[in-house]
């Protein structure tokens, strides 16, 4: 499972040239399922972004979460991260979860940041021809790969 974070001033997303979600201060979330995703991999991302400090403190130091700043989240559904571009010049998609699946574990997915204490969660329409517009704060971005964390490399 992967995660594209931005910390944002703000964030919208467009269908059709209407406003299906917006977020003010908080975070603008790329998501996407691949094969093997389990639901657990969805508690462990919801916690970590929940929890993540990438806000400045009084002192300028990134020391606060989006919980401590009463943050909120604009979350996108976004296969794309799922691209394998080893061969060749055309990415492969093979390893996304099929949509249907996806579309559930994205769903749990903005519960579980609920569940997590997040207030203010807006959604993008699954599948949809989105526009995305955003102010990224900083800017500040981190990507967040579940199977990375899953991995035990000796070094």
């Amino acid at each position: 499972m992967r995660a594209v974070i931005q910390r944002v001033s703000e964030a919208c997303v467009k269908v059709d040239g209407n406003i299906v979600g917006s977020c003010k201060e908080g975070y603008m979330i790329l998501f996407c399922a691949l094969e093997g995703d389990t639901k657990e991999d969805i508690s462990l991302l919801a916690r970590k972004v929940a929890n993540l400090r990438i806000f400045c403190d009084e002192e300028d130091k990134m020391n606060k979460s989006i919980l401590d700043i009463g943050g909120e989240i604009l979350c996108i559904s976004q296969f794309t991260l799922a691209a394998d571009t080893k061969k060749g010049n055309r990415p492969s998609f093979i390893n996304a979860m099929k949509p249907e699946m996806a579309n559930e574990y994205y769903d749990i997915f903005c519960e579980e940041l609920i569940a997590n204490g997040v207030s203010g969660v807006q959604k993008g329409i699954f599948g949809a021809d989105m526009k995305v517009s955003l102010i990224n704060d900083g800017p500040v971005t981190v990507i967040l790969d579940t199977d990375v964390w899953k991995r035990k490399e000796n070094i």
